[in-house]
């Protein structure tokens, strides 16, 4: 027995409350080590006593490629409970683990009350929680500068003709709020029913990261009352807002930052950054976006976005008040929270107060690229933009970076940091304004792209479409990914669009299983490239079949087929092609 890979920790992603009554509990043990679990469990008081309940067998569920995870949920009369492991080795060895570590499995260890886990009561307030009704929502990622142009009052100065050139950085196209009014029923048509807007409040550059004016739209989208329209029309369709908050850093045209750069250490604003030498100053790079012998912590190493101290009281009350305020007056849904990972804990556990008393099942996502279990208590976000789940995707499908064995268990690994309800509103990205686009990515491969769409859809946590990627809009990295959208029907692709559609609604058709049903690999073969997966959720499975590899692959016919792609039906069997897929009910 390797004794060294047995892990658990009461009150995290290995012991939680699933629902008010429901404690999930997980136990991680080396792979292929293990071959039987039980849970000894009992309220505290009643152990004490050497009163057990009757040991639970605990379910083998995922694995990476180290560890396998054992599970098992049980409701407790008195909302507490004790409890502890034991194990049985494949070598025949016994074991008891709890509180103190591991011991052999005698009637001596199993009756000290005091070696066994506890959770001492059940505090419904300290249950992570999520909005019920982002589990149900398929989001639509929207760069205001580059979606539509609606009103061309507000253009800026030099304003390029709409598609005119490949976007450089500085460019502008004059997309605002009114073009994406104006397109509302064609994300009603497509299936979508959220948007996450990259910024739109008052800013210096094209995509608003450097804010000049928290509490004010920048005017080359709009005002306050196009946004106010916007939101309503928005609600009126079944669509959530989502709005992109730059707590992290300010923009170096702020009245704050220039205060700082006019007064140095005299200004009011001084201790409302991170100044660490007066004065505020760099050297200009070759890169507008990159400086060198910076006097002041900033975003990466862009001058024009200095950090912002939120440790102060003044900024704190600001930025508390900016999210309050954008809530109350406009009714937006969610926060997307730009380099969340950079502002300090203590900031967000008010951030999420402040946002929870202002409206009801509010959604707060943060952007975090890397293990987020901080972050993801239940008093900070609900859900990260989930990169590096999509990452195991990409590296499979299209990057060829890991193999089919590795993908899983890299997917395997990152659904086991988290508690089973925060992975099911976890923000699932194939890609973004920070990354090239999926088609570019797969090199214009369009049946490659469907298919990893069609995995990602099926997996936990929610999609979201990043704009134009349904019509065939390519483009590398920043600023290609961020082109103009093309509405000219004529140079959309259709075929691609109608898929997306479909594609969308078998999402928000089987949700429920998508959302919360187990996960079970049921072949994984590095071979031909044949992986299969089923979701199941009181007593219903959905089971998709890719062909990953680059021979067809021939199945014979099980289940009802909703949903497939480069499949073929030959004499009760099922033939697919390469890159192709099979979706069923069983």
């Amino acid at each position: 027995m390797n004794t060294a890979a047995i892990y658990h920790r009461p009150e995290s992603e290995f012991a939680y409350l699933y629902d008010q009554e429901v404690l999930h509990l997980r136990l991680r043990t080396a792979k292929s080590d293990i071959s039987q679990v039980q849970l000894i469990w009992g309220d505290p008081y009643l152990v004490e006593k050497k009163k057990r309940e009757k040991p639970i067998a605990m379910t083998k569920g995922l694995s990476s490629d180290l560890h396998d995870y054992w599970f098992a949920s049980v409701k407790a009369p008195f909302k507490r409970l004790s409890y502890a492991f034991a194990l049985t080795g494949k070598d025949q060895l016994r074991a008891f683990y709890g509180d103190q570590g591991l011991f052999p499995l005698t009637k001596d260890v199993i009756e000290t009350p005091n070696f066994y886990f506890r959770l001492p009561y059940f505090h419904e307030v300290d249950r992570f929680k999520a909005p019920a009704w982002v589990k149900e929502t398929v989001w639509y990622q929207i760069f205001p500068e580059r979606f539509a142009n609606g009103d061309q009052a507000n253009d800026p100065e030099g304003t390029l003709t709409w598609e005119s050139k490949m976007p450089d950085r500085q460019d502008y196209f004059g997309g605002d709020l009114q073009g994406v009014i104006d397109h509302l029923d064609y994300l009603v048509d497509l299936g979508i029913n959220g948007i996450y807007f990259c910024p739109i409040f008052k800013a210096y550059s094209n995509h608003k990261y450097d804010t000049i004016d928290y509490r004010k739209i920048d005017p080359d989208f709009g005002d306050e009352k196009v946004f106010k329209k916007l939101v309503d029309e928005c609600h009126k369709r079944g669509i959530k807002v989502m709005l992109d908050a730059v707590f992290n850093h300010m923009g170096d045209q702020s009245p704050q930052w220039q205060d700082v750069l006019a007064k140095g250490e005299n200004s009011k604003y001084a201790d409302w950054f991170h100044i660490n030498e007066f004065p505020a100053t760099y050297k200009a790079s070759d890169d507008f976006e990159e400086a060198y012998d910076i006097t002041y912590d900033t975003f990466a190493f862009t001058p024009h976005m200095p950090k912002l101290n939120t440790t102060n009281p003044e900024v704190q009350e600001y930025l508390l008040a900016t999210a309050k305020y954008w809530i109350e007056t406009f009714d937006i849904d969610a926060w997307r929270l730009d380099v969340a990972n950079e502002v300090d804990h203590a900031f967000w556990k008010k951030f999420r107060q402040v946002c929870d008393e202002t409206k009801k099942d509010f959604y707060i996502l943060g952007e975090i690229w890397h293990s987020a279990q901080k972050w993801l208590e239940g008093d900070e976000f609900h859900g990260v933009m989930n990169y590096a789940y999509t990452d195991a995707i990409m590296g499979y499908f299209v990057k060829e970076q890991l193999s089919l064995e590795a993908m899983v268990s890299a997917m395997n690994q990152q659904l086991m940091l988290y508690r089973d309800q925060t992975n099911q509103v976890q923000f699932n990205v194939l890609d973004s304004h920070d990354t090239p686009r999926l088609l570019t990515e797969a090199k214009e491969d369009k049946d490659l792209m469907k298919q990893v769409m069609a995995f990602t859809y099926l997996q936990p946590g929610v999609p979201c479409l990043y704009y134009g990627d349904e019509i065939g809009l390519s483009g590398g990295a920043d600023p290609e990914c961020r082109k103009c959208m093309i509405w000219d029907e004529k140079r959309q692709d259709q075929e691609l669009l109608q898929f997306v559609k479909q594609l969308i609604a078998l999402r928000k058709n089987w949700q429920k299983i998508v959302s919360q049903g187990t996960i079970h690999w049921c072949e994984i073969n590095e071979q031909n490239g044949l992986l299969i997966l089923e979701r199941k959720l009181s007593g219903k499975t959905l089971r998709a079949t890719f062909n990953t590899g680059e021979q067809k692959i021939t199945l014979e016919e099980r289940g009802e087929v909703i949903f497939t792609n480069l499949t073929e039906q030959t004499e009760q069997k099922t033939v697919i092609q390469e890159k192709g897929f099979l979706i069923e009910t069983l």
